[in-house]
């Protein structure tokens, strides 16, 4: 059965921005029927009175309802522009600071490896990590468009007060997120937010400019600004309505997907008393955000509340904090406090609250469910670990799309050992802009003789900062030839945060030269055509683009799906008649019943518009699409590097982020 989570959440999410514009134009309806009623009540005279409805319908009705919608909409454009920066845009709208991939600070340390472990884990590029340094309460958030392009922000004293274990419980959360697709709705809710709570803002300034200017109450000036001040303080009122219905709208988009991020978080750790314990300590130090004016507006998107409202049970964005520790493992609250009894003073125990009954006993069930002991903790494996495709062993031929989204013990062990593995310098080397471009480089030239990476480098143009530099290949080059064919994808993953430091003339530049490097034989390999197609999305001008969905049936897209299984079919064979029979079995899942033959050879361009075009399908209709292809290259029980490389772009272009086989 194909991940109904991973696929369905997406779907979901697609659906809540709808549901979300509905429940936001529902407000500025709301608000401007509000306006226009204190513009009648302002504007209409004893001897010419209208019924509101009437009023409404005038030209005095329409201008007003007109003024009040273009204010809100201004107001939250503005808002979505400056956020059209993605992930990056946010952090610094919060004050936080970029966490350098070579930081020697030992708690940003802990903090990369872990991320770090997820990313590589889960099939994700690793994101860009800030910290809001002047924050001593426990909180963290993801922002961006997509998961390529995604950053994280903790708060110093998440990095401070939490265990390794706690924090990673806390990524996990954070990177249930990532992969779910909630990033986007959280930052576009931000922006529909900002032009709601303009009128409120604009309602003050009339207070101010009516009532406390002062110096001319008893003449005509001083009418006008004491009835400025009047409709300032309506303005005010309405403002804060909206407001609170824009909170409403935080809370019942945001509930939900808290709860199932906590029970991503057990099942990629495995380890529920992590992020229970995480839970428990915001409930005695708290996650408010005291040093930045964000913090309401990021209420939605931070791992607990960020910020102090009243009536808390009916606008708070997240459920209570004890109610989460019990829908992850009934009693945990109670070994938690029992645990902390002596060390904290028994006031603060108290203030934690007492213990809640359990949640739902459907969400109960399932925290328990994925919090069952692993045969294999994380930590607690020494041995080498190596990929199944590493070793060239059989694997069980399930369906790939059960993994799409997922952390899994085998996949986890793997990043452990690769990142365990990497010599310090190799791996200090990724976090530079100029040693992740050497590594673009070197991965294209490693496992070939001296004479011939010579010959290859000299197509690499003078450029200051993409030129050759011999120095750094030499120390990376003899690492990837000892890492391994395997470790090609995880460790320009660990490079992409640098890479995207680069600009757009510098990208651009490089994946110039790196189309020079592919073709200097004049052939393209399978890890060739991934890596240059990863880089040119992940790159490219519109790596922040969402991607539209344009196809919600496998008729409209049928040429494209022949094209991609007959690269998969000749790429899992080893005859010309093996791959025909694999591609007519693959494709007999669409019921097209009318398949000849797969079709010729597939160029590089033709492959790029092909996951271009099957990128645009509907989420639902994705898991068939990576299942025929695991079909093919899992066919004879074993999957190979170039098959895997294949596999892992083809998930990369669809946006179904897959963990190592």
């Amino acid at each position: 059965m194909a991940n109904p989570g991973f696929f369905e959440r997406q779907a979901h999410a697609r659906r809540n921005t709808g549901l979300l514009i509905f429940l936001f134009l529902t407000a500025v309806a709301l608000i401007t029927l509000a306006v226009c009623l204190v513009g009648y009540l302002v504007t209409r005279s004893q001897s010419s009175a209208l019924p509101f409805h009437h009023w409404l319908l005038s030209s005095h009705g329409l201008t007003t309802a007109i003024a009040v919608v273009l204010l809100i909409g201004f107001g939250s454009l503005v808002r979505w522009v400056d956020l059209a920066g993605g992930g990056s845009r946010v952090a610094k709208m919060v004050g936080a600071r970029l966490i350098e991939p070579d930081t020697s600070d030992p708690e940003e340390r802990k903090l990369r490896n872990i991320v770090e472990e997820m990313a590589i884990a889960s099939g994700v590029s690793v994101p860009e990590l800030y910290v809001m340094d002047s924050e001593t309460s426990i909180n963290a958030f993801v922002a961006g468009y997509t998961p390529g392009e995604a950053v994280m922000v903790v708060t110093h004293g998440a990095l401070t007060h939490l265990s390794r274990d706690e924090l990673q419980g806390v990524v996990a959360h954070e990177f249930s997120h990532i992969l779910n697709g909630d990033m986007r709705i959280n930052v576009r809710l931000i922006a529909l937010l900002a032009g709601i709570l303009m009128l409120g803002q604009i309602g003050h300034f009339m207070i101010r400019a009516g009532f406390y200017s002062g110096g001319r109450s008893r003449n005509r000036d001083g009418r006008a600004q004491a009835a400025m001040g009047l409709i300032g303080l309506a303005l005010l009122i309405i403002g804060y309505v909206g407001v609170f219905f824009g909170r409403l709208i935080q809370a019942a988009v945001s509930r939900q997907r808290e709860m199932l991020a906590d029970a991503s978080s057990v099942q990629f750790t495995r380890n529920p008393e992590g992020i229970g314990g995480a839970l428990f300590k915001i409930g005695i130090k708290s996650g408010y955000l005291d040093t930045t004016s964000h913090a309401s507006d990021m209420n939605h998107m931070c791992f607990s509340e960020s910020a102090r409202m009243k009536f808390s049970s009916l606008l708070a964005s997240h459920p209570p904090v004890n109610e989460r520790i019990n829908a992850i493992q009934p009693g945990m609250l109670a070994r938690l406090r029992s645990r902390l009894r002596d060390t904290e003073p028994d006031q603060n125990l108290r203030q934690s609250g007492q213990a809640q009954p359990a949640a739902r006993a459907g969400l109960s069930d399932l925290a328990n469910h994925l919090a069952e002991p692993s045969p294999q903790r994380r930590r607690g494996s020494s041995s080498p670990i190596r990929s199944s495709f590493a070793d060239n062993s059989p694997i069980e031929t399930t369906k790939l799309s059960s993994r799409v989204g997922t952390v899994n013990p085998q996949s986890e062990a793997f990043a452990v050992h690769l990142l365990n593995q990497l010599p310090a310098t190799f791996r200090s080397l990724l976090y530079t802009r100029a040693g992740a471009i050497q590594l673009c480089y070197g991965l294209l030239i490693y496992d070939l003789t001296q004479t011939t990476q010579n010959e290859r480098l000299q197509l690499v143009g003078p450029h200051p900062l993409l030129r050759v530099q011999q120095d750094l290949l030499d120390k990376l080059l003899p690492a990837l030839a000892k890492l391994g064919e395997e470790a090609r994808f995880p460790v320009l993953e660990l490079a992409m945060p640098a890479l995207r430091k680069l600009d757009p003339e510098e990208r651009a530049a490089l994946l110039a030269n790196i189309q020079a490097l592919v073709a200097a034989d004049n052939r393209v390999s399978l890890f060739e055509l991934a890596l240059t197609t990863f880089l040119d999305r992940h790159l490219s001008a519109d790596a922040e683009q969402v991607v539209p969905v344009k196809y919600r049936n496998y008729r409209q897209v049928l040429p494209a799906i022949r094209r991609l299984l007959s690269l998969f079919a000749r790429a899992g064979t080893g005859s010309p008649e093996e791959a025909d029979k694999l591609y007519l079995d693959a494709m007999a899942g669409f019921g097209t019943g009318n398949e000849q033959s797969r079709a010729g050879k597939v160029s590089m361009q033709e492959l790029r518009e092909t996951l271009e075009v099957l990128n645009r399908l509907s989420p639902l209709l994705k898991p068939a699409i990576i299942d025929a292809c695991g079909y093919c290259v899992t066919h004879d029980g074993r999957v190979e590097v170039r098959e895997y490389e294949l596999m892992r772009l083809v998930a990369d272009q669809l946006d179904c982020p897959m963990p190592p086989l």
